[in-house]
C-alpha cells in the first residue's frame, strides 16, 4: 500500500458541490447562463473594437485583449464544472488536473499584469494628455499587451512543477470544482513546503506586485484629478478610468478575500465562483454600460447609417 501512488495517481476526484445537492440544478443554470453571456458579452466587445474606428484606440485595444482573456479564463473551469453537474462524473485524471491547474494560474497571473498594464495606460492618458498618442504607438500597445501573457505562461508554470512533483499517497478527493494549487498540495503524503514556498512566493510577485503598481497609478491620478479646478474637468478624468477601477477592485477584492483565509472550506467554493463565473459576466457590462463611447459604437454597429440612393 505504501505503493500505491507516488507517480501512478491515475485519476483525482473533484468534490465540486456534492455536499449542496439542493444547489445542483440551480448552479447548474447559472454556470450556464453566465458563461453563455460572458462568452456573447465579451465577443462583442472584441468586435466593436476590431470593427468601429472610433474605438481604435490604446484603450479600448487593451480592454478587447480583457475581453479575449476573460473568455479564456472562464471557460478553464465553467465547462468542466457544467459537465460534472450535469454527469455526475467528478473523475478527472492526473495530467488533465495539472493541464487544468497551469492554464487557471497561467491566465490568473496574466490577468493581474493586463489590469497593471491597464492602469498605466489611464495613468499615461491623464497625466501625459499631449504626449499620450505618440508614447502609446501601435506597436508600444502591442508589446505592453503581450507582456503579461509571456509573465503568466513563464511564471505560471513553476509552482506547477514542483506540485506535479510531489507524492499523491492520501484521499485523492480534491475539496472544489476545479484543480487548485492549495486543494492539490494538502493532498500529498510528502513534505509540500518547498512547493508551499515556490507558490507564496509567486503569488506575490504575479499577484501582490502588479497590486502594488495599480495602487501606485491611482494614487498618481487622484492627485493629478484632485489639482483640476473644475468639476467637469474631475468628472471627465474620473469617467476615463472608472470602468478599470470597478474591474480590478472586484476581481483584487475576491481574490484577495479567497486565498488570505488560513484554510479552506466548503463555502469558500462559492466565494471562487464569484471571480472565476460572476466577475467575467460583469465585465462586459462595466465596460459597456458606463461607457458612451462603446454605447455609441453598438448602436452604429447594429444600426448602420443607410447610404444615400440605398433601400
Amino acid at each position: 500500500m505504501e505503493d500505491f501512488n507516488k507517480t501512478t495517481t491515475k485519476d483525482f476526484i473533484l468534490l465540486a458541490f456534492s455536499n449542496f445537492p439542493q444547489f445542483q440544478k440551480l448552479l447548474l443554470v447559472a454556470a450556464l447562463v453566465m458563461y453563455s453571456v460572458s462568452v456573447s458579452g465579451n465577443l462583442v466587445i472584441i468586435v466593436l473594437a476590431k470593427a468601429e474606428k472610433a474605438l481604435h484606440t490604446p484603450m479600448y485595444f487593451f480592454i478587447s485583449v480583457f475581453a479575449t482573456l476573460e473568455i479564456l479564463f472562464m471557460s478553464v473551469t465553467v465547462p468542466n464544472l457544467v459537465s460534472i453537474l450535469i454527469t455526475n462524473n467528478n473523475k478527472i485524471s492526473f495530467n488533465d488536473c495539472f493541464a487544468q491547474l497551469y492554464s487557471f494560474n497561467a491566465f490568473g497571473i496574466t490577468e493581474c499584469c493586463l489590469l497593471a498594464v491597464m492602469s498605466f495606460d489611464r495613468d499615461l492618458a491623464i497625466n501625459n494628455p499631449l504626449r499620450y498618442g505618440s508614447i502609446m504607438s501601435h506597436a508600444v500597445c502591442i508589446t505592453l499587451a503581450l507582456i503579461p501573457w509571456i509573465v503568466g505562461f513563464t511564471t505560471g508554470i513553476i509552482p506547477i512543477i514542483f506540485t506535479a512533483s510531489l507524492d499523491f499517497c492520501r484521499s485523492h478527493e480534491i475539496n472544489h470544482f476545479f484543480c487548485d494549487l492549495a486543494a492539490l498540495q494538502s493532498l500529498s503524503c510528502s513534505s509540500p513546503l518547498i512547493s508551499n514556498v515556490i507558490t507564496s512566493l509567486i503569488t506575490v510577485f504575479a499577484g501582490l506586485a502588479p497590486f502594488t503598481f495599480i495602487i501606485g497609478f491611482y494614487i498618481h491620478i487622484l492627485r493629478t484629478v484632485l489639482k483640476i479646478k473644475n468639476a467637469e474637468g474631475k468628472r471627465k478624468a474620473f469617467k476615463t478610468c472608472s470602468s478599470h477601477l470597478i474591474v480590478a477592485g472586484i476581481f483584487y477584492g475576491t481574490v484577495i478575500i479567497m486565498y488570505i483565509r488560513p484554510s479552506f472550506n466548503d463555502y469558500d467554493k462559492f466565494v471562487a465562483l464569484v471571480y472565476t463565473v460572476l466577475i467575467p459576466v460583469l465585465n462586459p457590462f462595466i465596460y459597456t454600460f458606463r461607457n458612451k463611447d462603446v454605447k455609441e459604437a453598438f448602436k452604429k454597429f447594429i444600426f448602420p447609417k443607410k447610404k444615400p440612393g440605398s433601400f
